[in-house]
């Protein structure tokens, strides 16, 4: 069965957009969705991207709003219209909350998209353990349980872990998808992966000079 290795983290909005057209491509061709929520800026940055404060405003009106705005539009999937009041605030517990349920299965699926969508549709504040238990509850899970879990050590070290393969594989954003050790950044390349899983794209052999 093919595997799709899952990097995102639990605010992004990228990750909100793709993720029920991710779910469909999974079930339509049986294929198993590894879920691997990572920390994101420190791997992002460890490739040399720029922190959101440092991006200049023309990069972040398109890339985080407009860009935003086109693809909700297009996947039919409702955002706020602003960048979500608390996206700055610690995610932690999420991620771990996520990593507690396992790395795969329809209630973990189901969870992680409930996250994602509370922050991007209804600007939930993903540091509130009160919100995060109800939305677990909401999807039919132990809250406080799962709360409880997200905050451990064991849930805690496999974010670590995933963001430490997410290093080593030169992520630099999310959603980042891994089918058969080939990366495909972004949710807008959902459509190329319907492709990969299918019949994969043949071997790169692409050669760049080096980027000092």
């Amino acid at each position: 069965m093919t595997t799709i290795e899952y990097y995102y983290s639990a605010h992004s909005a990228f990750a909100y957009l793709g993720s029920r057209r991710l779910y469909e491509i999974c079930g339509q061709h049986s294929i198993t969705l590894v879920h691997k929520p990572i920390n994101l800026s420190p791997v992002v940055e460890a490739q040399g991207s720029l922190p959101f404060r440092d991006r200049t405003q023309a990069h972040v009106d398109y890339f985080f709003g407009r860009e935003i705005e086109r693809w909700a539009e297009y996947r039919d999937v409702p955002v706020i219209k602003y960048r979500p009041t608390y996206h700055d605030a610690d995610y932690s517990l999420a991620s771990g909350m996520i990593a507690a349920l396992g790395s795969s299965g329809p209630d973990l699926d189901a969870f992680a998209h409930a996250i994602l969508e509370a922050h991007w549709r209804d600007d939930a504040d993903l540091s509130d353990q009160a919100t995060l238990i109800a939305i677990a509850q909401h999807c039919g899970l132990d809250g406080s349980a799962l709360a409880e879990q997200g905050t451990g050590p064991e849930a805690q070290a496999k974010v670590a872990s995933n963001s430490e393969d997410a290093r080593g594989l030169s992520v630099f954003g999310s959603p980042t998808y891994v089918v058969d050790g080939d990366p495909f950044y972004g949710q807008d390349r959902l459509e190329l992966i319907e492709r990969a899983v299918q019949r994969p794209f043949g071997a790169t052999c692409w050669v760049n000079p080096p980027v000092n």
